[in-house]
């Protein structure tokens, strides 16, 4: 009679001694018997399948699997031991003073190269230090360690319910640094979204007047205000001292500013489409390419004494109404002005070199001394002209 001794496929411990008689069957259903388990195939020390009960000689070390290829004990010692649910055991970790229990598997399993798996993926490999209570020691904050252990159990980012997430993107992002620190890859895109949902909803509502005069009140005089990028769309500012305010790109459309003090303003690429700038101050105002598309500028004054001289050089204007200013010196270079109304305005000295003319309205205007190089006056009406027009300045 024969005998062998009979492993799990992977293991080298708790082996089982059984006589082997009958065909390989009858040795499968002993070793099932044995090991407990469901018996299905038998290897020897080498990996080979044994297949016949012939094959089989006295004192040889045979591994019964499941149906699982063959796993040798010495190498591959850690796959069996993930096989035989070994990652099971129950851990207990201190964060911060803060004590969390839970398995092996839910550190190891989810996130298999994250930080946590690595320090306990095989006992003792990181060398982790304990407290006197055995508790593995983990210096981080306990707070933000809690919803990356619960996203480690169950796959979902949860949050405790005193957490206010109206107000919760610190929150979020203490979490998120926790989980880059960590590894936990699959988590950071979940956070990401989540910091993303929980910022307020961007407010592009206009500004109002009431809004905007507190704004001033509370300004220094001295201090330059920086307004901008602002929307005040539609808003009544009319009247109102904006002496060297800086409005550069701000939409400024369908403003009421009638009366407004200007006077070095900065309207930079500003939106004043279809304001109404009557009678306002607008000496040394700044306004490149800025787009005055339909805009009212009637009874402006642009002439400074002090000799500043207004800058509207690319202006868009098409279809203004400008008439009646004082504009002496003025840049309205490569501007825009087609179909405009300019009647009666003081141009004396005016740079308008380049500048679109078109069917504009020029009756009664002062063009002495101004520079009319390259501009394009087909259309424009030059009717009682206070001083003569040379062709000298207009280059058709």
């Amino acid at each position: 009679m024969r005998r062998v001794t009979l492993f799990v496929n992977g293991s080298a411990r708790n082996g089982k001694v059984v006589a082997v008689y009958g065909t390989l069957s009858d040795l499968l259903s002993v070793a099932s018997n044995k090991l407990g388990i469901k018996a299905t195939s038998v290897y020897n020390g080498k990996g080979g399948l044994i297949d016949d009960i012939a094959l089989i000689r006295d004192d040889d070390v045979l591994f019964v699997c499941e149906g699982e290829p063959f796993i040798d004990p010495q190498s591959d010692g850690r796959a069996q031991e993930e096989l035989t649910g070994s990652h099971t055991d129950w851990l207990t970790l201190n964060v911060g003073g803060r004590y969390f229990t839970t398995t092996r598997s839910t550190l190891v399993n989810k996130e298999p190269d994250s930080m946590l798996a690595h320090m306990f993926k095989d006992k003792d490999a990181w060398g982790n230090k304990q407290d006197p209570r055995g508790a593995f020691l983990i210096d981080r904050s306990p707070e933000y360690f809690e919803p990356i252990l619960n996203y480690l159990r169950h796959g979902q980012l949860i949050v405790n319910d005193g957490i206010n997430l109206l107000g919760s993107t610190a929150f979020f992002v203490g979490v998120l640094e926790e989980a880059r620190f960590f590894g936990i890859d699959s988590l950071i895109e979940h956070l990401e979204i989540a910091i993303k949902n929980s910022q307020p909803a961007e407010d592009h509502s206009p500004i109002s007047r009431k809004e905007f005069v507190r704004f001033l009140l509370a300004t220094p005089t001295k201090s330059e205000l920086r307004c901008q990028g602002l929307n005040f769309s539609g808003a009544d500012l009319s009247r109102l001292d904006l002496r060297y305010i800086n409005f550069k790109m701000a939409n400024l459309s369908r403003c009421n500013l009638a009366h407004a003090n200007l006077c070095c303003a900065n309207l930079e690429r500003a939106d004043l489409s279809g304001s109404v700038l009557d009678c306002a101050n607008l000496q040394g105002v700044k306004m490149l390419c800025s787009n005055a598309e339909g805009a009212s500028l009637k009874g402006c004054n642009f002439e400074d004494p002090s000799g500043l001289k207004a800058n509207l050089e690319g202006e868009v204007l098409p279809g203004v109404d400008m008439e009646g200013s004082q504009m002496t010196g003025i840049n309205l270079r490569v501007a825009t002005l087609k179909n405009a109304k300019l009647k009666n305005c003081n141009l004396r000295g005016a740079t308008l070199a380049g500048t679109d003319l078109e069917n504009c309205d020029l009756s009664g205007c002062d063009l002495q001394e101004a520079n009319l190089r390259g501009s394009n006056v087909k259309g424009a009406i030059f009717e009682e002209m206070l001083t003569p027009l040379h062709m000298s300045q207009s280059v058709r």
